[in-house]
């Protein structure tokens, strides 16, 4: 189905306050062509949801091939419990190639990871979103103060619309919290990530990641070297734009 920015909008208007099952739903409802976007506990959430929705889905995850060991078995624990289908998004092996070869695999430490992100992230990201009308992502409000803070339950993705195509982006969590999350989590015995439970939060490659401590916020593990406005990848800098 191919919707209207005007349609879309009214959307994001009429289920801003709206449960994640009901936007769920809703975009489910409307595209046959849309897949949520895994990696992490929100995700997972977001893909529990779906299978009770009872609606036909796809999921996509992107694999930088710099993952933690416990998140690539994580991948695995969830294929494995829901019976799904992940499709795995990996960077353009040349121009990867190029990269490692011109600045070694730690560059991003001297130069910002928006290089590295580039290449291992966003561009996957891009070809699969090519090839969708719509996506689901488990992105939070109070995710990050600094770039989320403002994130609609329903957006056009201004990032990744194709020439005259309108990419519709679905945030069903927009609303919830950390608390809420994990709530979910245990109430319906939701996989997640075992990393969890040595003290990280909010999880990207291993390089640049790592836990944080009590009352320390959940992006501050992220990117630690940069300063907190640029904390973001490139997946969502519609965010900030």
């Amino acid at each position: 189905m191919s919707v209207s920015e005007a349609a879309l909008q009214g959307w994001a208007s009429e289920y801003a306050t709206k449960s994640p099952q009901q936007i769920i739903k809703l975009a489910l409802e409307n595209f046959s062509n849309i897949a949520i976007s895994f990696s992490g506990a929100e995700d997972v959430v977001l893909i529990d949801m779906a299978m009770k929705a009872g609606k036909p889905f796809r999921v996509f995850t992107l694999d930088t091939g710099r993952l933690h060991p416990e998140t690539y078995r994580f991948l695995e624990k969830v294929r494995s419990h829901y019976k799904i289908t992940l499709e795995v998004c990996t960077p353009e092996a040349e121009a990867l190639q190029q990269m490692v070869n011109a600045k070694g695999l730690f560059s991003f430490y001297q130069d910002g990871h928006e290089e590295c992100c580039g290449i291992r992230k966003v561009a996957p990201l891009r070809r699969k979103l090519s090839t969708l009308n719509a996506w689901i992502t488990g992105q939070r409000r109070d995710q990050s103060p600094n770039t989320r803070n403002a994130v609609p339950v329903i957006q056009s993705d201004t990032t990744f619309n194709r020439p005259g195509e309108l990419l519709a982006k679905f945030n069903p969590l927009a609303n919830w919290s950390s608390e809420d999350v994990w709530a979910y989590i245990r109430a319906f015995e939701v996989p997640y990530n075992e990393l969890h439970e040595k003290g990280f939060v909010s999880i990207g490659c291993e390089p640049c990641t790592r836990a944080v401590l009590p009352n320390q916020h959940e992006r501050e593990g992220r990117w630690w070297w940069e300063e907190a406005t640029k904390k973001e990848c490139g997946l969502h800098i519609v965010n900030i734009e």
